[in-house]
């Protein structure tokens, strides 16, 4: 990329939209060409850098998206992201989709959208999850015919505004640990009598406090020993960050559904 880079916020009224306008607006590199939000929004109109706690950029709040761009970012709901899927694709602008709890045929139409522009889709953008990711496959490959079995237990942590449960983020740490050692059930947290725990499972538990950016702890337990991975967030600007790198990475790029290990050069 040698020119600016000309970015369209998709959910620019969450917390997460936010920081990508205040991050965008610093980048030399990047030039925030619109904010959008649902057209039923309160702050529809307000300068997007007053709305991100920054001073004016000159670009107020819209609720439509902008037919061109050189990159959109969706960090809005699982029905937005289907929104500028269709938008991007009818007119052939890269996207990178940052929103969280998407169903199987939400997930589904980003593979079809990706038929025809290039689309950056990832649970996570942080830099540092990916990198855990990474990590987790490892281990999970190396403990998959240990001695006495491994038990995988995921622990996540976020803010008490989050809808979605457990996180995107935990659901792919548990995919990657099913598919490295051949595990085939996933169970969201335990009450009750539940007997022995069985060793094809991988376990999930969801916490919601206050603020918390996001925690994810990977457990393998082992007999007589255990293997802890952590990531934590202290803030939200590891995910505005990564999803700028994504935006950045697609451009040229032919289409096709990119990860943030292609980003990353994972």
């Amino acid at each position: 990329m040698t020119s600016s880079l000309k970015l369209v916020i998709h959910g620019a009224s969450g917390r997460n939209g936010r920081r990508l306008i205040a991050l965008g607006h610093n980048d030399p590199n990047v030039t925030i060409q619109a904010a959008i939000v649902r057209p039923t929004s309160k702050v529809l109109g307000q300068d997007a850098g007053t709305l991100a706690g920054i001073d004016p950029i000159g670009i107020a709040i819209a609720s439509q998206l902008p037919d061109h761009a050189d990159a959109v970012i969706d960090f809005s709901s699982p029905e937005g992201s289907q929104q500028a899927i269709a938008h991007c694709v009818m007119h052939g602008i890269p996207l990178v989709i940052a929103s969280t709890g998407l169903n199987h045929q939400q997930i589904e139409n980003i593979a079809k959208g990706a038929e025809s522009i290039p689309i950056c889709y990832a649970p996570n953008m942080s830099v540092a999850v990916n990198l855990t990711m990474k990590l987790v496959q490892k281990a999970a490959r190396a403990l998959r015919d240990t001695p006495g079995g491994a038990d995988v237990e995921i622990v996540e942590r976020h803010h008490r505004f989050k809808e979605d449960s457990p996180s995107g983020t935990a659901l792919k740490f548990g995919q990657i640990v099913a598919e490295e050692m051949g595990l085939t059930e996933h169970v969201h947290g335990r009450h009750g009598q539940v007997g022995k725990r069985p060793h094809n499972e991988v376990g999930y538990h969801a916490v919601r406090v206050g603020d918390d950016a996001g925690q994810h702890t990977i457990i393998f337990g082992m007999m007589g020993e255990t293997i802890e991975l952590r990531v934590a967030a202290s803030n939200r600007d590891c995910y505005a960050s990564g999803a700028i790198a994504a935006a950045k990475y697609l451009i040229g790029k032919p289409a096709k559904q990119y990860s943030m290990f292609d980003v990353l050069g994972l």
